[in-house]
């Protein structure tokens, strides 16, 4: 690291963590206004609602940090060029790639920290906040209800009224069973399974088969061949959003083997990788707007990098409700709004006044 590599990184460092934790106060005081009043009215005490918000910082600072990169580096950059100094690098010989690069490097550090940090600590956080929130409003339940599983192409089926993460047991079950041309071969109920660890425990299972041409019930004998895993009912319940990676590709794999819709989970699959690319997508941005302000310097590199994060956020609104709805691919659909900002910064860099 050469001397202008350090001088550089000090100068953006200060700027980019005074503004870090602001827009992370920011995002958690709108979270905790929309939810404060509906605290209040059910009894929660302050320090209560303040673990809530507490549980929430880890999302606060994913959402605040691609914000916070594009400010600090407009305004560390467009501050350089006020004072000359960046005129005075250029000068030199040195190339203007070459004089940014620490920024650039950060900001492909940043990517790959957003998606582990993501993956690792935002989620188990923010379940813990989903579920803390629902015990304070009273509607706290571990029980996931009216779940159906459609398995083999759809010739099984289980039917549970609710699962119950806490003791892994399914309640009031259904399993129906169809023969290879879709007509109705079985039906097993049973009023509770418990997972044995390989194999569902099932309360006096009866199973309903034809017999005659009647319908007859009678005792169900081996069981073993209905294993399958619990996490299957938990994540046909759960949205995407709160399942790590690797459960996300699972649960895309139960949907398509249960013949069931999974554009949504997998648009959503996909905005996990494309959303932590977004921290170097804001850094190349704001690599075009360095010596575009000469005055107003923190007012005009505020409102850039604010106005840069709506017109990001409105395309990949877009765009996500387009893959969701299953008008554009989920891949599409989940990197379209990195690859516009990216040709965007392209473009502008080309009549960058460096």
């Amino acid at each position: 690291m050469t001397i202008m590599d350090r001088y550089l990184v000090k100068q953006f460092l200060p700027i980019f963590l005074s503004a870090l934790a602001l827009f992370m106060m920011l995002v958690i005081l709108i979270d905790l206004f929309l939810h404060l009043t509906r605290y209040l009215d059910n009894g929660a005490g302050i320090f209560t609602i303040l673990k809530v918000s507490l549980y929430f910082v880890p999302k606060s600072f994913l959402y605040a940090l691609p914000v916070s990169l594009l400010f600090a580096s407009a305004y560390t950059l467009g501050d350089l060029s006020s004072k000359n100094e960046l005129t005075v690098v250029l000068g030199s010989g040195t190339p203007y790639g070459r004089f940014c690069l620490p920024l650039i490097v950060l900001g492909v550090v940043s990517s790959l920290f957003a998606f582990f940090f993501e993956d690792r600590a935002v989620i188990p956080s923010l379940r813990r906040k989903n579920e803390l929130s629902r015990e304070l409003l009273h509607t706290n339940d571990s029980a996931l209800s009216n779940i159906v599983i459609k398995l083999n192409g759809g010739k099984l089926v289980y039917l549970v009224d609710y699962y119950d993460t806490l003791s892994e047991a399914i309640n009031e079950v259904t399993i129906v069973e169809l023969d290879d041309e879709y007509s109705l071969r079985s039906v097993v109920y049973s009023s509770r399974a418990a997972w044995q660890g390989d194999s569902w425990a099932f309360s006096n299972p009866l199973v309903y088969e034809w017999d005659e041409g009647f319908f007859k019930p009678r005792p169900a004998g081996n069981m073993e061949k209905y294993n399958e895993d619990p996490e299957t009912f938990r994540r046909s319940s759960v949205m995407p959003e709160d399942l790590n990676a690797r459960d996300t590709a699972r649960l895309i794999k139960d949907l398509k083997r249960a013949g069931l819709p999974y554009a949504s989970a997998q648009t959503d699959y996909y905005h996990r990788f494309s959303f932590s690319a977004v921290s170097f997508v804001v850094i190349f941005l704001s690599l075009t707007v360095s010596g575009r302000f000469k005055k107003n310097i923190l007012l005009l590199s505020l409102l850039a990098s604010l106005g840069t994060a709506v017109i990001f956020y409105v395309v990949e609104m877009i765009s996500m409700m387009s893959a969701r709805a299953g008008l554009l691919a989920p891949v599409l659909g989940a990197w379209i709004p990195v690859f516009v900002c990216t040709a965007a910064g392209f473009l502008l860099l080309r009549h960058a006044r460096t």
